[in-house]
């Protein structure tokens, strides 16, 4: 581990006191994991903390653990968040857990950093993240109507319907599915030419 590195976790450690689960080495970079009731206030101290000083949310995204590992037995649903200090050059990945599968439910980060408004609002359009105290929860990438969540391991990947924009309508419309299904089987050709060749070869 590197100097800064080493600096970074002993500034983390002092810092964060009673509230840090985990705080690991991984791909040059330290991974904090805090628990959900942790985490808002843990994400201000990063930020406001002049020892720390992480200015920039550069990225957040909802993960789906559902088919991690075989021997799997952690929660579903994480939000992972990447820090960015311009002050001090260093970078802090951040993980917490929801703990409801089934309403995965975390505060949001907006009133920190204006630009997990989108970020959040992707995790709750593709992966069902619901952030409690973002102002503008909706979709950004599927349709406003769209049912489900797409990232998700259990969403199908064959749908029954599909959806277009009607003219006459004036909005989205959706419809039974009218592509045939592909077959995935893979199929081997050979190529007749070559195959009378190695005839040759053989019988020569």
């Amino acid at each position: 581990m590197s100097a800064k590195l080493e600096t970074l976790k002993t500034v983390l450690t002092q810092q964060l006191a009673g509230r840090i689960q985990s705080l690991t080495l991984a791909l040059d970079e330290l991974s904090l994991e805090v628990a959900a009731a942790d985490y808002e206030s843990v994400m201000r101290d990063l930020r406001d903390a002049p020892e720390l000083g992480f200015e920039q949310l550069i990225d957040l995204c909802g993960v789906d653990y559902s088919e991690y590992r075989e021997n799997w037995t952690g929660r579903r649903f994480a939000v992972v968040a990447h820090l960015l200090s311009l002050a001090h050059n260093w970078r802090l990945r951040v993980r917490v857990f929801a703990l409801n599968d089934d309403f995965p439910l975390l505060p949001s980060l907006t009133s920190l950093w204006a630009s997990a408004n989108w970020y959040e609002r992707e995790a709750f359009d593709l992966l069902g993240v619901v952030f409690e105290g973002h102002e503008d929860l909706r979709r950004i990438l599927t349709d406003y109507g769209f049912v489900g969540h797409p990232l998700r391991k259990d969403f199908p990947l064959a749908g029954h319907v599909e959806m277009r924009y009607d003219e006459q309508a004036g909005r989205v419309v959706y419809q039974p599915v009218s592509i045939t299904p592909r077959e995935t089987a893979p199929r081997i050709r050979r190529n007749t030419r070559h195959a009378a060749c190695d005839g040759d070869l053989e019988h020569g």
